[in-house]
């Protein structure tokens, strides 16, 4: 079994196999013509089921034949201009060179003596990162597994500079339309049910300052401790943007820690045409970006920033074995003493990769494109009469609702709706997202794909309004 081994004596069996594996997923990529098949869990289930993990195949071929019949055939392909659903981008090739050899060599980014160079690689990026912000010269970070890890460590954070052992007076408020990252991050903190203030957002989805105000005076003449206000650079149903500079300055007005949530919106940082449209995140105590969303990395790509290293000291401990404490005293950088994890992938490299072969404006532009084309989308959809669409885009998301012309009915249309979305995913031939608004029934295009067109967006349109109409046909079928 050691000639599975990767080391000197098996690289050139290396070479080989991971040479058929990329010449498989080529091929699949050069060859799909939707983003999914729409197969179902119970057609899928049993072909999974019978495979006996117990009796290996001893051949890299013969298993890369079955991993065609249970994964590559089925899966959701996101470079696919049709994939319109969630906040999954399609990924850029030096990233994923950088995935390949980072996989390879394996390195932790835990400490110095395990990575090394991953250990700068990952600095200069944070860096990097903070400057793109403006979050000053002090400032610092560490990267995540994603937005979800990003904002919790933000908030412990902040949860240790609001200095109260009393976490039941703690509260943190964000827009009702902000991430369930930051209600999970409260619980897992330990604060009490309702450490978490939602305020209510203006006809843009953004969050309304004037009530911002309102609930940080009603927290102080309550005795309650304002512990962070989390503003949301891209919230994840419409795109909206918090506006930052007034919250920063609520914030500075009451001593509140000030975290940004920026991990749909953190490509604006390399935008070429809407970098304005974040203005007022340089004001923030601690930001998080996903790369993994808009700067088109593979999954994960996280990091979570702060404008003050020292308050990165709320996440350290030390262990004799890893860490101890006279590596600070002799300048060893390990990066494990800013992180919630211990052993963790060189998912900086990705970035790294990315940014020497690419530049920030290539990925900028790339961006800007998406955005450029949920403009026009919202044309589309407010020119139609069969659609609702909420709100225009900040960003790349378009929330809208199939409207039937006959159907006065609301709960009708919701259900309409929820079948054309279903059965649009059954069919394979796109693939869109759902939300609610005011507790009514909508459909999401996410649109991070820059080979999606105009095109694509009508034609996936007239399937969504297709589908309802049968749904409708059928119903009043049913009904008479």
């Amino acid at each position: 079994m050691r000639s599975h081994l990767l080391n000197d004596t098996t690289a050139e069996q290396y070479r080989r196999s991971v040479t058929e594996g990329v010449e498989r997923v080529a091929a699949k990529l050069a060859t799909t013509d939707r983003p999914f098949t729409g197969v179902t869990v119970d057609a899928l289930s049993p072909r999974i089921d019978e495979i006996d993990l117990d009796k290996p195949l001893h051949d890299t071929a013969a298993v890369l034949d079955e991993l065609e019949d249970v994964y590559l055939r089925d899966a959701v392909y996101f470079h696919h201009p049709r994939y319109l659903a969630h906040l999954n981008c399609p990924v850029v090739i030096p990233a994923v060179v950088g995935e390949a050899v980072l996989s390879a060599v394996n390195s932790s980014l835990d400490t110095w003596d395990q990575s090394a160079g991953g250990t700068l690689i990952e600095r200069k990026l944070i860096d990097w990162t903070t400057a793109r912000i403006g979050l000053g010269p002090a400032a610092d970070g560490v990267f995540t597994s994603g937005g979800t890890q990003s904002n919790l460590q933000a908030l412990l954070l902040a949860r240790e500079e609001a200095k109260t052992e009393n976490f039941a007076d703690l509260r943190v408020f964000a827009s009702e339309v902000s991430h369930f990252s930051v209600k999970k991050s409260a619980k897992l903190l330990g604060l009490g049910p309702d450490a978490v203030v939602s305020i209510p957002v203006d006809h843009d989805k953004r969050m309304q300052t004037v009530a911002l105000a309102r609930e940080l005076e009603r927290c102080a003449k309550d005795g309650l401790v304002p512990m962070a206000v989390v503003a949301t650079g891209g919230t994840t149903d419409f795109g909206s943007i918090d506006p930052l500079p007034e919250i920063a300055g609520l914030c500075e007005q009451y001593g509140v820690w000030m975290h940004v949530d920026a991990a749909y919106g953190c490509g604006l940082l390399a935008s070429l045409k809407y970098r304005d449209r974040i203005d007022g995140i340089e004001r923030a105590d601690s930001v998080t970006v996903d790369y993994h969303k808009s700067f088109f990395q593979p999954v994960s790509s996280s990091a979570v920033l702060v404008r003050d290293v020292a308050t990165l000291r709320h996440a350290t401990y030390h262990a004799e074995y890893l860490n101890p404490r006279r590596m600070v005293q002799e300048r060893i950088p390990n990066q494990v003493d800013k992180s919630l994890q211990t052993t963790r992938r060189f998912d900086a490299l990705k970035l790294w990769m990315t940014l020497r072969v690419m530049g920030a404006d290539g990925i900028g532009q790339l961006f800007d494109e998406v955005c450029d084309l949920a403009a026009e989308g919202w044309k589309l959809l407010a020119a139609d009469p069969r659609f609702d669409v909420v709100v225009e885009p900040s960003l790349s998301t378009l929330v809208f609702r199939y409207i039937p012309a006959a159907v006065t009915d609301p709960s009708e249309t919701d259900r309409a709706n929820l079948y054309a979305r279903k059965a649009l995913f059954a069919s394979g031939d796109a693939v869109v997202a759902g939300t609610k608004v005011a507790g009514r029934h909508y459909l999401k295009f996410t649109l991070l794909n820059p080979e999606t067109t105009t095109a694509d967006i009508a034609a996936v349109l007239d399937l969504i309004a297709g589908h309802a109409e049968q749904y409708l046909g059928e119903s009043l079928d049913r009904a008479s």
